[in-house]
């Protein structure tokens, strides 16, 4: 059990927006857009400013009723150069408050700071919202809290340019009036089930029955209930964003796609990726996932495990193809994600080799070899197998100290 923690979450806000503005401050007050294919009147917005969300703008509105909504709003592509440089600064100078520092994505992440005697917590908190801010020029909100998960809600309650302190006495008033979708880490389709277990505030979840929730949520369950009683034990994990659990890729479409050639197209493109990934990473993994959103936007996934783990495009595109076509429905699909997931280091897989397969794996091993070195030093790509060259080639590509006396005083 972990005691007498202080924990941030800082969560920067509508961050490529604000790395847009610092770029080019003639974009400040402006309602600013980024989109993946601005162009595109039926293109997705990615983020927006508070400004564009003023005026009725939203992310997943697509790019025509956008600028419906709000005809002076500058639209622009994304520019990934620019927010991971951008991340990078504001990792580093977290690091400057604590070493333990945990990443959630490119704009958010977890710092644990140490408890010392005689440090205002308050003044901190503000101290780094400013330097943020004046030195990054990137609006953020914070929150401050005893664990990850009263942190994480405490940083949604006041956006842009948010502080909130969270303590656990507070959870009875501040969370348990809200309706359980505001909860972190619940989204509509567990708030549904909830409701139809007549479960519709985060207080009604934290006095719920333990078993019921387990039997319809499994572990997940009593996890949240826990958490809607202000309970997180998690740690504050530097290495946790290295610990990779699934590696995948996925597309937002343009335009919605019916067309099962150009469909395979993608799948084929995204499994590429994939595989790219985990070869750079050397991992290979057992369950092949894929994400289909619909021009309703419907999302579903579907999976499938299989006994050898894998990691090569081939079987990756096999497996998601067949999938796909087995759960597709040929409504329009809006986004297409392929996911490899329950992955380990590809030196500890092993092959199931049966009296059918085992020549196979002896013959291909010194030619996996063979080809890796070669693609070392002449390239991806410098050498194909035959079956490869025929295939046409996909057209999409697609996160000090405090007072010991902080927490008793406010807990």
């Amino acid at each position: 059990m972990h005691k007498r923690r202080i924990i941030f979450h800082i969560d920067l806000n509508c961050f490529y927006a604000s790395v847009e503005q610092v770029y080019d401050p003639t974009l400040k007050g402006k309602p600013v857009a980024i989109a993946g294919n601005p162009k595109e009147r039926r293109g997705i917005i990615v983020t927006c400013n508070y400004e564009a969300r003023a005026k009725g703008v939203y992310t997943t509105m697509n790019v025509g009723e956008a600028r419906r909504k709000c005809p002076e709003l500058i639209l622009l592509p994304p520019n990934f150069d620019r927010y991971r440089a951008a991340s990078k600064s504001f990792f580093n100078l977290l690091k400057e408050y604590s070493e333990i520092l945990q990443p959630v994505s490119i704009d958010e992440g977890y710092l644990q700071l140490p408890i010392i005697e005689g440090q205002d917590v308050l003044q901190l908190v503000q101290n780094l919202q400013n330097r943020i801010w004046t030195e990054l020029q990137l609006p953020c909100s914070i929150g401050v809290a005893p664990n990850k998960f009263l942190a994480k809600m405490a940083s949604d309650m006041k956006k842009p340019m948010g502080i909130t302190v969270l303590r656990k006495r507070d959870v009875p008033v501040v969370l348990w009036p809200l309706n359980v979708i505001e909860m972190h880490g619940i989204g509509k389709s567990t708030a549904e089930k909830l409701k139809k277990l007549g479960i519709q505030t985060i207080g009604e979840l934290a006095v719920a029955d333990e078993y019921v929730l387990k039997q319809n949520f499994g572990i997940n369950g009593p996890r949240m209930k826990q958490k809607a009683n202000g309970i997180d034990d998690r740690a504050v994990d530097p290495d946790a964003i290295y610990d990779t659990k699934s590696v995948g890729n996925s597309t937002t479409l343009s335009y919605d796609v019916t067309d099962r050639d150009e469909l395979y197209e993608i799948i084929t493109s995204l499994s590429e990726k994939v595989a790219d990934r985990l070869k750079a990473k050397k991992l290979a993994g057992v369950t092949v996932s894929i994400m289909i959103r619909t021009a309703d936007w419907e999302t579903y996934t579907r999976s499938k495990s299989v006994s050898n783990a894998i990691h090569s495009k081939e079987d990756i595109v096999e497996l998601a193809w067949n999938l796909f076509n087995k759960h597709w429905n040929e409504e329009p699909v809006r986004l297409l994600g392929v996911t490899v997931s329950n992955v380990s280091d590809i030196k500890e897989t092993t092959q199931q080799l049966t009296f059918f397969n085992f020549e196979d794996y002896v013959k291909e091993e010194p030619i996996i070899k063979l080809v890796d070195q070669i693609e070392q030093k002449f390239g991806k790509g410098a050498i194909l197998r035959g079956s490869d060259i025929a295939k046409p080639t996909g057209k999409y590509h697609a996160n000090t100290s405090f007072s010991k006396d902080f927490w008793d005083e406010h807990k």
